[in-house]
């Protein structure tokens, strides 16, 4: 083990604060980094009592005061799970203070924060992280090494949908369901996922987009003063909560419950995507397939571990899709960390292999495969924001616009 350590400041608590608490507090146990991460302070608002949350999850000291945490000399990272409206502030603080700084995504609420953050990040030449997950899959990032190395030849289509449906009439309004906080609904919150992860396993960027389409079902929901227990919007109190509706006094949702577009990548293939939270039946459909002159990839989050497989260079007759187990410490990544061949993982231990690869580059080694830093997170809100401009003005929409 490492006798180097960095001192974690995480902004935030929630869902997100739970994961990346879990990850930083398992990368030391799970991998050898080169520093050690330790859990030194966490920010949350008096009325969130982080106290409590700092005791429940191993941080050793809490703060109401996020200016003077991110600036304090015993930080050496700063990471931040707030609601999105909240991203850029202590981020360009954090970078200005010359702290190394990882964020939740997407990066911002609004494109030209993204975009400030993205400069103020270039300008410190500090190093930041955001935390796109799903890159760090087995599958997906075994899917991002067989492209690399030509396994399906020139991609000619990709498809990729992210898929809910937690959000019917009886969740209430909340947080993420207000332009001016999240930015945007599932397109922001969904549809980011989806095109980082596309952009990483392909290499391919996005030239246009078209055909574009948003809407929102739900135009109003219930208002309840009541925490959310660190949930994606409510717990199973709250949702099933129906017989006062009638009378409870009602908050306008001013975003998205459905994003799909289509777009023409810079190699001239074509691509899809659609993000809903009212995709009955589907609980997190996140997925994707890729066709190429070669073979083919596809992969669902919903069954991770597995990857599957097309090669059409084999003869004709033995043709087929293959299903990969990518749980082979050998030859998948990150998983000789975890457990033996065909022991499952699951979805917190793509934050903790992120810990792991961002502890790699602060210490100046390569990550696994390839992290996303700000600049990285704002090329693909430039292409959010191309899908919205689509969908309004009901036109072709080149990214070169979009700065």
């Amino acid at each position: 083990m490492s006798d180097k350590k960095i001192n974690v400041a995480m902004i935030g608590q929630g869902f997100m604060g739970r994961s990346h608490s879990n990850a930083w507090s398992q990368v030391n146990k799970f991998f050898d980094p080169p520093i050690n991460s330790v859990l030194h302070t966490v920010y949350g608002m008096a009325a969130e009592k982080p106290n409590i949350f700092a005791e429940k999850w191993g941080w050793l000291h809490s703060s109401t005061d996020w200016e003077s945490l991110v600036k304090s000399p015993e930080v050496g990272l700063v990471d931040i799970v707030t609601p999105n409206f909240m991203h850029s502030p202590p981020a360009k603080a954090a970078v200005a203070a010359g702290k190394p700084c990882s964020c939740e995504k997407p990066i911002s609420a609004t494109l030209t924060e993204a975009r400030e953050m993205a400069e103020a990040a270039a300008k410190s030449k500090v190093d930041t992280f955001v935390w796109f997950v799903y890159r760090r899959a087995p599958a997906v990032a075994f899917a991002h090494q067989l492209v690399k190395q030509g396994a399906i030849g020139e991609i000619r289509h990709i498809r990729a949908v992210y898929l809910q449906d937690w959000a019917d009439e009886s969740v209430p309004f909340a947080w993420r369901f207000k332009k001016e906080l999240a930015g945007s609904g599932s397109h922001g919150d969904l549809n980011a996922h989806i095109v980082d992860m596309t952009r990483f396993v392909a290499g391919l960027e996005i030239d246009t987009v078209c055909g574009a389409v948003a809407e929102t079902f739900v135009k109003k929901r219930k208002i309840i003063e009541q925490d959310s227990g660190g949930g994606i919007v409510t717990d199973e109190k709250m949702r099933y909560m129906k017989e006062d509706a009638g009378s409870a006094k009602l908050g306008d949702v001013t975003v998205d419950d459905a994003v799909l577009f289509l777009v023409k990548y810079n190699n001239g293939a074509v691509g899809s995507y659609e993000a809903a939270r009212q995709a009955t039946g589907n609980q997190n459909y996140n997925g994707f397939e890729i066709n190429g002159t070669k073979g083919s990839i596809k992969f669902n989050f919903e069954d991770m571990n597995h990857l599957q497989f097309y090669d059409a260079t084999r003869p004709r007759e033995i043709q087929g899709w293959t299903t990969i187990m990518c749980t082979h410490g050998g030859s998948h990544p990150y998983v000789a960390n975890y457990w033996p061949d065909a022991h499952l993982i699951g979805y917190e231990h793509g934050f903790t292999s992120m810990a792991y690869d961002i502890l790699l580059k602060l210490a100046g080694k390569t990550p696994t495969v390839p992290l996303p830093d700000f600049n990285d997170a704002y090329q693909t809100q430039r292409v959010l924001e191309a899908a919205l401009v689509a969908a309004n003005e009901k036109r072709w929409v080149k990214l070169d616009e979009i700065k």
